[in-house]
């Protein structure tokens, strides 16, 4: 019988990512995702009931590129993933991917007691998650 290790979400997902909020225009993002050098941000709540949202450079080139609109006049809101889809720290990187895999997403929210604790993609899961693994072998 293998003992196999138990990763979780909260062992690979990135701790620091970028947010904005849903009324700046994608020309701000842009500037923010060039800034932070990421291809994600994460759009805040705008109050106790709302959720978060996700913006994603992919987002960007479908709905604002590809049908040639102006980045000045593109609320984040009009382009964002409303509402983003989350997931628990605790849970096993295997069950994660699978979730990731069957609803096509690219990226996760990690949350804990509504307090937004980071994101996880397919590459942390594989990248850090399978690595970790496979080193116990």
């Amino acid at each position: 019988m293998t003992n196999k290790q138990h990763l979780c979400v909260k062992d690979v997902m990135k701790l620091d990512y970028g947010t904005i909020n849903g009324n700046a225009t994608i020309m701000q993002a842009l500037d923010e995702m060039k800034r932070l050098q990421t291809a994600v941000l994460v759009v805040n709540k705008r109050d106790e009931y709302d959720e978060y949202g996700l913006l994603l450079v992919s987002d960007i080139a479908r709905k604002v590129l590809a049908m040639d609109k102006s980045p000045n006049r593109v609320n984040v809101y009009e382009v964002m993933t409303k509402p983003a889809v989350c997931v628990s720290p605790d849970m096993d990187i295997r069950y994660c991917s699978r979730l990731m895999s069957t609803l096509k997403l690219m990226r996760l929210l990690v949350v804990k007691d509504d307090a937004l604790l980071g994101t996880v993609s397919p590459r942390a899961l594989v990248l850090n998650g399978l690595a970790a693994i496979g080193a116990d072998d």
